[in-house]
């Protein structure tokens, strides 16, 4: 492989300001590919192949607007990591409506938003890669995880029909399914006071979630790597 197999490509990253979204970009930047990172928190800017772009994905306008930015300054985007999300361990009667629709906002609505917005450019140009980072979550149900669960077996649905839908047009699409990443996300539960949990020490890293995109991203066009999971070597049933 090239020492920048993504030179001269353009991609756009969910949820790039930590954890798993950061790694990504970080990974496709090494790479050689223009990033352009969108996430909440992010102060806006350019520099060294780098577009940062404040957008809370579950907000329909926001993602007009920074799309439209990414295609008039930029141009389409050859590969699309759909990556935001949100997660907490709560069973059904203590969790809130609020917190059920914020996570399906975040996990759900989020992708389909960008998405939405970017696919038909994929069509019209006939290449690009839609890639979605899910989670052992998305086909293994974890006591608890209620909404986290439903978001996730929902995304995993959105991504099998858009790769039915994009068959033959010439855009590849990936589903990423990793199991439990020791990220910020694990903070409010800490893991390791609990029986049956993995520990953080055992987990996968955001590093490792970045490869398997990157692995993915940069097959020769021919090859569609339509599904990866990844797991911790040593992991318990409960995540």
């Amino acid at each position: 492989m090239s020492a920048a197999p993504l030179s001269g490509r353009l991609a756009l990253v969910t949820g790039a300001s930590r954890g798993i979204g950061r790694a990504v970009a970080d990974g496709l930047h090494a790479a050689g590919a223009h990033v352009v990172r969108l996430a909440r928190s992010l102060q806006e800017g350019s520099a060294d192949r780098r577009t940062d772009l404040r957008c809370d994905v579950t907000d329909p306008r926001a993602v007009e607007r920074a799309i439209g930015r990414v295609l008039t300054e930029l141009g389409v985007p050859d590969v699309v990591v759909n990556n935001a999300g949100t997660f907490f361990i709560k069973r059904i009667e203590e969790t809130t409506p609020d917190e059920f629709e914020r996570t399906i906002a975040v996990n759900l609505m989020g992708p389909f938003l960008v998405a939405r917005a970017l696919v038909p450019h994929f069509v019209q140009r006939g290449t690009g890669h839609l890639v979605t980072i899910g989670s052992v979550s998305d086909h293994v149900a974890y006591s608890g995880s209620t909404a986290y669960a439903a978001s996730k077996y929902g995304l995993r649905g959105m991504h099998e029909v858009l790769r039915q839908d994009l068959s033959r047009t010439g855009v590849r699409t990936t589903l990423v399914s990793p199991g439990p990443v020791d990220t910020p996300m694990w903070d409010a539960v800490d893991p390791d006071s609990k029986p049956g949990f993995t520990k953080r020490s055992a987990m996968l890293q955001a590093e490792d979630v970045a490869a398997a995109v990157l692995y993915a991203v940069t097959q020769a066009p021919r090859v569609d790597v339509t599904e990866i999971r990844l797991m911790p070597t040593v992991y318990t049933a409960r995540g």
